[in-house]
């Protein structure tokens, strides 16, 4: 048994050892590649999780928004709580507890037949289906005890719910009145997070210009690793993923160097305003000389230093009611 105990020690240890270094390919991989543009990240206000409309630079479908300090409208859906709680309560000889608990003392026999020390000390089968039967009796009068003692409380909890929906003990509900006593009990679904209101914005010549221009001093500033540069042009937000993407590359020991930034074709996927805030999404298509260096010795590691590379993103660039235009959100394109 001493060696078993070993064996299923280091078992263990190689499992965990291997789900790290696992964890840790992935968050490696979010870095942003040479070539291959950014990860999808930032913010689209309301929009954040619905995807771009589709464009001619950008037909495809746009990847979703994986990081963002947004938080989702949507409400939780019902039915895995409903089908978690008719698991639950699954009865039977057999069903939930029961079932688990004897097939843990069969597994755990079965492996002391294997050791050679018989089930539960007993010997042979006739004493294993013995004890089995015992087991199984106890468990379903546990069982149908519990059943029973549970079976009012149920009922005295849904009565409440029944006699609201059905309109008894209070004013109708189509009478349309304006005061409504609160809910105190703990069964209230949660308010759900309230959606600004999205009015159509115009953009015209002069921000399709600032859109290109935040292009290139993204792209170059990125390359530099100019965080003050970057500050001034991306939101709080969009600057704190860039410059946790320069940091991981910088722990992996490589410099994603970015220049001679040209747009090669752009236009507008969608444009709007919530509270004091405007949106504008555009897809871009563009190329660049981009390239991941070896931070000690400059070697390129991945990518050409002579040939442009194209790529093809969506961004959305976000600004204050008389403020100046900021980046706020890159996804890239499926």
């Amino acid at each position: 048994m001493p060696a078993f105990a070993s064996r299923l020690a280091r078992l263990t240890a190689i499992v965990a050892l291997g789900l790290t270094t696992t964890l840790a390919t992935i968050d490696t991989a979010d870095a942003r590649r040479a070539g291959g543009g950014f990860s999808s990240f930032g913010s689209r206000g309301s929009k954040t999780f619905a995807a771009p409309a589709p464009t001619n630079t950008a037909p495809g479908a746009a990847s979703p928004v994986e990081r963002s300090m947004t938080p989702r409208t949507t409400q939780p859906s019902q039915a895995a709580p409903n089908a978690a709680a008719q698991q639950r309560n699954t009865g039977g000889l057999f069903g939930g507890f029961g079932r688990s608990m004897l097939g843990g003392l069969l597994v755990g026999g079965l492996i002391g037949m294997l050791l050679g020390h018989g089930f539960g000390g007993m010997a042979g089968m006739l004493g294993m289906l013995l004890q089995v039967a015992l087991i199984g009796g106890l468990i379903m009068l546990a069982m149908r005890f519990f059943a029973s003692r549970n079976q009012p409380a149920q009922a005295a909890a849904g009565g409440p719910a029944l006699r609201q929906a059905s309109g008894f003990g209070g004013r109708d509900s189509s009478a349309g009145s304006g005061f409504r006593m609160p809910d105190l009990g703990g069964n209230a679904a949660p308010a759900a997070a309230a959606v600004p209101a999205a009015r159509p914005l115009e953009i015209d010549g002069p921000d399709f210009d600032r859109f290109e221009e935040l292009l290139t001093e993204v792209q170059e500033a990125y390359g530099r690793e100019d965080y003050a540069a970057l500050r001034r042009i991306a939101t709080p937000e969009a600057m704190s993923y860039l410059a946790e993407e320069l940091g991981e590359n910088a722990t992996a020991g490589v410099k994603n160097s970015v220049s001679a930034v040209k747009l090669l074709q752009g236009d507008l996927s969608e444009a709007w305003s919530e509270d004091d805030t405007d949106y504008a999404t555009v897809a871009l298509r563009y190329e660049s000389i981009d390239v991941m260096t070896d931070r000690a010795s400059g070697a390129v590691v991945e990518g050409n230093a002579e040939t442009p590379t194209e790529s093809t993103e969506i961004w959305t660039f976000a600004r204050k009611r008389g403020g100046d235009w900021l980046l706020s959100a890159i996804q890239a394109v499926e």
